[in-house]
């Protein structure tokens, strides 16, 4: 399996190659790292399904890319000879991963519960505050509409997780970003 993550990171490398608006490798190699984080809690998971998918969770993502049916993943998967069964478990995982694709729905496999959980994770914080305001200017979007990024999904992860890992995880991070909120508002009067 090392050598299998050893050429996802490699991919990734490729893919995100000039990216900076918290959609790049940094951000997928968080997710990876955050996911093996909550795995550990959930010893009966699929930690090759898990690290796959986190890896790749973002090789298609709508925002970035303009493929179909995971069509970057499928195909370095299939370049690796990876199973089809497989395949499909880690499509299946990386599918339940968007925020705005499956609002309010929870992953029916443990594996896609903890990456969902792993992705959500690097969207909150310091971390999840860094990637908005980074994906905001990016986009030419001013810091008030960027705010309102906050009260439309990144508040609202904490109640959002699956795992009892992740809520651990993010009530920290939740109260972090309430408290940023009200500096910034202080600050600014926004």
């Amino acid at each position: 399996m090392d050598n299998m993550i050893e050429k996802a990171k490699e991919y990734i490398e490729t893919m995100f190659q000039g990216n900076a608006d918290g959609h790049d490798v940094s951000h997928t190699l968080r997710v990876y790292r955050n996911a093996l984080q909550i795995a550990k809690a959930y010893p009966q998971s699929d930690l090759y399904v898990i690290s796959l998918a986190a890896l790749l969770h973002d090789v298609d993502d709508h925002k970035l890319f303009h493929t179909e049916n995971n069509a970057n993943a499928r195909r370095f998967l299939q370049d690796q000879n990876v199973d089809s069964k497989r395949i499909e478990q880690i499509c299946t995982v990386i599918n339940s991963v968007s925020f705005s694709k499956n609002r309010g729905r929870h992953p029916e496999s443990m594996e896609g519960k903890i990456v969902q959980d792993a992705d959500r994770l690097d969207a909150i914080g310091a971390i999840g505050i860094a990637r908005t305001f980074a994906f905001g200017g990016r986009n030419g979007r001013p810091v008030e509409n960027t705010l309102q990024h906050f009260y439309d999904k990144l508040l609202l992860l904490k109640d959002e997780m699956n795992t009892e890992e992740a809520v651990k995880i993010a009530e920290k991070r939740h109260s972090f970003m309430e408290d940023f909120l009200v500096e910034l508002h202080e600050e600014t009067g926004l």
